[in-house]
């Protein structure tokens, strides 16, 4: 199967649409499919093709120019050009994946349908979420731009239950689940690291952590209470625009930057707990990723990470942006190190069979099925 892969975003951008589209382009190789991606350029990936960081990438990448976004330089919005129409042309594709389409995924679905090639969608970004966060108003005008990009895809992938309730509330058409695989090999309980905790927290104390964009619709702040807490280090890992209010917001708390790879995993590992606080998350990937490193979680009781966690069994759910129930849930589990243990156990045998392997089988079905109700459609015609 050919497979052009339209992505906002590709490593060595570090968030969730840019790790998941590496992960299909890496699974569909393995299974033996020519996938091709398209993304947005960086200033780092300015040299000729076959150079730089995707050099390493698992199939060819093409990328288009692209733009920093205003106030938060670290997302590229793709400029329109020709590439995209003509590497579509040349790879002659049997089916479109578009990774969060937005922008470069929205011009992505009018070439596949210029080629009368199927195209599925993988909704990941909570857009009437943010419109809300950066705009305080928008989130009407975010639902008509996702019904409209959606609509005209052959089948949209929602990564959680609630993605895909959200989805058909406000009618988007052909929609079913597609969750997100975690690497368990990576990410494990053993590589806790005695002399890393004692670097983090050199009183001894218990350490609670937090991975991912540090920018306002992840809330982060919801944190300052469980920095007073006796005890306790807060750990931060990741950049983004809100870190310079975040030093101010999150007295004592050790701010790590953006960390990756085997780094990432140890950090994790070394770990009491995982806080989650970001009310938006379509999925949560590093929730599932502190699971798979034996962590108990608290997180909001919303979006993604309630198919993740299991109140009570593996973590925490409480309401959205209450702080107080956030330092609450923090400060009993780390009174009570028999149930954080146990969370944590559970946690990782909970993951245990949710591998990129698995998930990408699941996703060459969906594909799979789109192709077969074209070739239905072109035989009843």
């Amino acid at each position: 199967m050919r497979v052009v892969i339209v992505t906002e975003s590709f490593p060595p951008d570090v968030n969730g649409v840019a790790h998941c589209a590496l992960q299909t382009a890496r699974h569909l190789v393995d299974r033996g499919h020519l996938p091709l991606v398209v993304a947005p350029a960086g200033t780092a990936l300015a040299g000729r093709a076959g150079t730089g960081p995707d050099a390493k990438a698992p199939c060819p990448v093409v990328r288009v120019p692209s733009l920093p976004l205003p106030g938060y330089p670290q997302v590229r919005v793709a400029l329109p050009s020709r590439r995209l129409a003509a590497a579509v042309a040349e790879h002659r594709p049997d089916i479109v994946h578009l990774a969060s389409p937005f922008v470069l995924g929205v011009r992505g679905m009018a070439v596949a349908a210029r080629y009368g090639v199927p195209a599925v969608a993988v909704y990941q970004t909570d857009l009437a979420g943010y419109a809300r966060t950066y705009m305080g108003a928008g989130e009407a005008a975010a639902w008509r731009r996702i019904r409209a990009v959606h609509a005209a895809a052959d089948l949209t992938l929602a990564p959680s239950s609630a993605s895909l309730r959200d989805l058909e509330a406000h009618d988007v058409p052909r929609v079913k689940l597609w969750p997100r695989g975690v690497d368990t090999v990576r990410f494990r309980p053993e590589l806790r690291d005695e002399s890393l905790r004692r670097e983090l927290a050199p009183n001894g104390e218990l350490i609670v952590g937090y991975v991912g964009r540090l920018a306002p619709e992840k809330h982060i702040e919801l944190l300052a209470g469980v920095c007073g807490l006796d005890g306790v280090k807060v750990v931060i890992v990741g950049d983004g625009p809100s870190r310079p209010s975040l030093s101010e917001a999150l007295p004592g708390a050790v701010f790590l930057g953006r960390r990756t790879g085997d780094d990432l995993a140890r950090i994790y590992a070394s770990l009491d707990l995982f806080a989650h606080t970001g009310p938006f998350e379509t999925f949560c990937q590093t929730v599932q990723e502190a699971m798979a490193s034996g962590l108990p979680v608290v997180a909001p009781a919303v979006g993604g990470p309630l198919d993740l966690v299991a109140h009570g069994r593996t973590g925490l759910l409480v309401p959205p942006r209450d702080a107080d129930a956030v330092r609450e849930a923090v400060r009993s589990l780390l009174a009570d190190p028999a149930r954080r243990a146990a969370f944590g156990t559970t946690a990782r045998a909970t993951v245990e069979g949710r591998t990129w392997a698995a998930v990408g089988d699941q996703l060459i079905g969906h594909y799979a099925d789109v192709l077969a109700a074209r070739s239905r459609t072109a035989v009843a015609a």
